[in-house]
């Protein structure tokens, strides 16, 4: 399926406000409601639209903390890095993990709610001898900046 400016409209508009509706959609994107909905539908079955969540504020929540962490492994065989990802894809308090280029092989996004948290799941990550060589962690003071959206318009042309 190749994507027109309406699909990325849609899209786009989708992505600020999952719970919007069809008409209100529809208006958006200058369509009628039906034809709309049969996009909305279309990019769904298609894969486009993985689904539908809440963004919590955790900050009502309570105190938690913020750690991206640089790590390096000692070997950088397929199976090294498998072993690797199949051990902290079970830690729910890994938010990201990306493969990357440059000085170290992930940069991951923890959040927890304190650091001795933090500190008690690299120690056990360490522990579990998952092949990690070194890590460094940087905790977050303050992110002024977050952006739940991408630019679809900017990135993808139509």
């Amino acid at each position: 399926m190749k994507l027109d400016r309406i699909d990325l409209k849609i899209l786009s508009e989708l992505q600020k406000n999952g719970r919007i509706t069809n008409v209100e959609l529809a208006e958006l994107v200058n369509l009628s409601p039906s034809p709309c909905l049969m996009r909305v539908k279309k990019l769904q079955t298609e894969g486009y639209i993985a689904g539908y969540s809440a963004q919590i504020d955790v900050s009502k929540l309570g105190q938690t903390l913020t750690v991206f962490t640089e790590i390096t492994l000692k070997n950088h065989r397929q199976i090294d890095f498998a072993r690797f990802l199949a051990t902290v894809d079970k830690i729910d308090e890994v938010i990201e993990c990306h493969l990357i280029s440059g000085g170290y092989d992930y940069l991951m996004k923890f959040v927890t709610s304190s650091i001795a948290e933090y500190q008690t799941i690299m120690e056990r990550l360490i522990d579990l001898d998952v092949g990690i060589d070194k890590y460094f962690s940087f905790v977050v003071l303050k992110s002024p900046i977050v952006k739940t959206h991408l630019p679809l318009d900017k990135i993808f042309e139509a």
